[in-house]
């Protein structure tokens, strides 16, 4: 009998330690990382040439096997003399992104030497990512407008635009992600005046660049200070731990006599982008106070 109590003390004692190390090994364990939203995230840049003339383009295009999810741009050497009326990603509804194409024009006869650059923000391929757009009607008033939305179930990861008839004579005010600090934005607003009195029919195109829900997603903003001055600028931050994918702007108090000169994402060719910048411009005096909004679409590193 005492053999056989002694044979059940063991037995019971065993039973505890192989469930302590059960236990054990599943506090020590170490956790699963979690998965970066936007794999691979990098900026890509190309400069046209500088020169006099009065329109410039370039193209940056994504290295191979990366696609689109933002864009950005710089006038390099003109300081509210230039306007990009372009900015453009390509692909279509059923087609990723790989590359956007920037086109500006000069505001008025500029004799000096001036330049564009086109950023891409690329990443490793995302789920459903396509492009789409939208159009506002064509006619000869002063302001146009388009809304973009991403289909039913996706994001919005970047935003473009394209002003059509008019090549120096209209400029974009608005362009305005939704979304908020806690909601992932769906859609981009694009908001267009007339820089110079024309007769022409002119339209502006919204473009939002979507993918199926990322991690995190959310659009961070940052105001500029309100005054008369020249120049202003602004930089909206993504939060910490989290990188850029997208970004947009918003002028505020002008009406066609500010221009958005900067609209530069940081990073670079092997590290992800984190903020934009945006640097606008009077294009004609103003003696009003105005100010200057930077967006920053923004999801889980």
């Amino acid at each position: 009998m005492r053999a056989q109590n002694e044979s059940r003390r063991f037995g019971a004692r065993a039973s505890v330690l192989v469930l302590g190390l059960v236990v054990a090994g599943a506090v020590v364990a170490p956790a699963s990382p979690a998965s970066a939203a936007v794999p691979g995230l990098v900026r890509i840049s190309a400069t046209s040439v500088s020169n006099s003339t009065d329109f410039h383009s370039a193209t940056a295009t994504c290295p191979v096997g990366k696609v689109l999810t933002g864009t950005g741009y710089e006038l390099n050497g003109v300081t509210g003399e230039g306007i990009v009326d372009d900015l453009r990603p390509n692909g279509g509804p059923a087609t990723a992104p790989t590359a956007v194409t920037v086109g500006a024009y000069e505001t008025e006869a500029f004799a000096g030497n001036w330049s564009v650059t086109a950023y891409a923000i690329c990443a490793n391929p995302l789920p459903g990512l396509v492009r789409v757009s939208a159009t506002s009607v064509s006619n000869s008033a002063d302001f146009h407008s388009a809304t973009a939305t991403c289909p039913v179930g996706k994001v919005l990861t970047g935003t473009g635009y394209e002003l059509n008839g008019v090549t120096g004579e209209g400029v974009i005010d608005d362009f305005r992600p939704n979304g908020g600090v806690a909601a992932a934005p769906t859609s981009v607003n694009v908001g267009a005046y007339e820089s110079d009195a024309t007769a022409l029919n002119w339209s502006a195109t919204a473009y939002a660049i979507c993918a199926n829900p990322l991690p995190g997603l959310v659009r961070a903003s940052s105001v500029g200070a309100s005054n008369s001055l020249d120049f202003r600028s602004v930089v909206a931050t993504c939060p910490v731990g989290k990188v850029l994918t997208g970004a947009g702007y918003e002028l505020n108090g002008v009406t066609g006599e500010g221009i958005v000169d900067d609209f530069r994402p940081n990073g670079g060719p092997a590290t992800a982008p984190t903020s934009a910048a945006s640097g606008a411009y009077e294009e004609d005096a103003f003696a009003g106070n105005w100010s200057d909004t930077a967006y920053a679409i923004c999801a889980t590193a």
